[in-house]
């Protein structure tokens, strides 16, 4: 079976085709970082507009790269949510469309299912059960994975998310666009000694998280070093401070979930599972336990088209289908997807 993998929930446009036998056998990626940048942020209609202007040209190069025709796509995955509405119907409209005309199958792929199978792709993956930590600039969220759809939701953001979080103190520190790599990036010139920033919600049981008020933190702190002769120099020492404080909030928090719940392995998926010292905190505190933790490479930690392909492909194995209507949702809770087995 070769599935095309359509992803579009904000602000990259991923293609793919993934095979059954053959594995991944191409993905194509089209970020709209130059669209948004002088704004600072993601503009949804702006969004909207772009993904149909690359939809179809990211798809013919897709199926060239893999050597492959439209007569030879066997079914149609793509992102129905949650995300950006518009943008959620920009792509759900291009592949659906593709399905109809081409008389093959489509199915709807929830977003942030994706992203946790997503290390599912790689030579070393994870089996179940595991614990699975989702990070990025929309979600921040623990959950128990039994198998696919099988979700116990553990934990999650009360207010903003990592990645969120992240993006709008590097914007108040006057940081470019994206912020979230480029505060990782002034951080490493930071001097850990200098600021301690709260560690939010580890002093109380539970295992949701709370970013806000570490973002004020931040501003306050920037605020009281505005005289300073090394502006520079503060801007990387409240990164660094801001940084740490993100990763052993996560850290602290997946540590609890695998104790309470007996696992052995965590899975990190998302944007901000990318960063480096993120990285390097779960890999320190998972080898104390006895375990492991696995991720998606680099290029697939953000939105893409290959953990779409390859969601959709296990739930189209599965019997699943989605009829001629398109039913993309802002919102659509992890728990709410049905089981299926693999």
């Amino acid at each position: 079976m070769l599935v095309l993998g359509v992803e579009s929930s904000c602000d990259e446009t991923g293609i793919a085709l993934y095979h059954s036998e053959n594995g991944l056998l191409a993905h194509v990626l089209h970020s709209q970082v130059a669209v948004h940048a002088e704004y600072g942020g993601v503009v949804p209609e702006l969004a909207s507009r772009d993904h149909i202007r690359f939809l179809l040209p990211l798809t013919e190069q897709a199926l060239q790269q893999a050597g492959v025709s439209r007569g030879d796509i066997d079914a149609v995955a793509y992102t129905a949510g949650p995300g950006l509405i518009g943008a959620l119907m920009s792509g759900a409209a291009v592949a659906r469309s593709l399905a109809w005309a081409l008389d093959i199958p489509a199915v709807e792929v929830h977003h942030m299912e994706g992203h946790l199978l997503a290390p599912m792709l790689e030579p070393e993956s994870p089996a179940f059960p595991f614990i699975a930590l989702l990070v990025s600039g929309g979600h921040t969220l623990l959950a128990k994975v039994e198998g696919v759809g099988r979700y116990e939701l553990l934990g999650q953001s009360l207010d903003d998310a990592a990645g969120e979080a992240f993006d709008k103190t590097a914007k108040m520190l006057g940081l470019g666009y994206p912020g979230g790599p480029e505060l990782a990036r002034i951080a490493e010139q930071g001097d850990p000694r200098r600021f301690t920033f709260p560690r939010p919600m580890t002093d109380r049981p539970g295992l949701d998280f709370s970013f806000s008020g570490l973002k004020t933190f931040a501003l306050n702190t920037s605020q009281q070093c505005r005289d300073d002769a090394d502006w520079r120099q503060s801007v990387a020492d409240i990164a660094r401070a801001f940084e740490e404080a993100v990763v052993d909030t996560l850290a602290i928090k997946c540590k609890r979930a695998l104790q309470q719940h007996h696992a052995s392995r965590l899975v990190v998926a998302g944007g901000v599972g990318a960063n480096r010292r993120l990285r390097q905190r779960l890999k320190q505190m998972t080898d104390e336990l006895g375990g492991e933790v696995y991720y998606p490479r680099i290029e697939f930690c953000t939105d893409n088209g290959a953990m779409i392909a390859y969601a959709g492909y296990l739930r189209l194995q599965a019997g699943q289908t989605q009829p001629l209507d398109i039913d993309a949702r802002a919102r659509w809770p992890l728990d709410a997807l049905s089981a299926i087995e693999i």
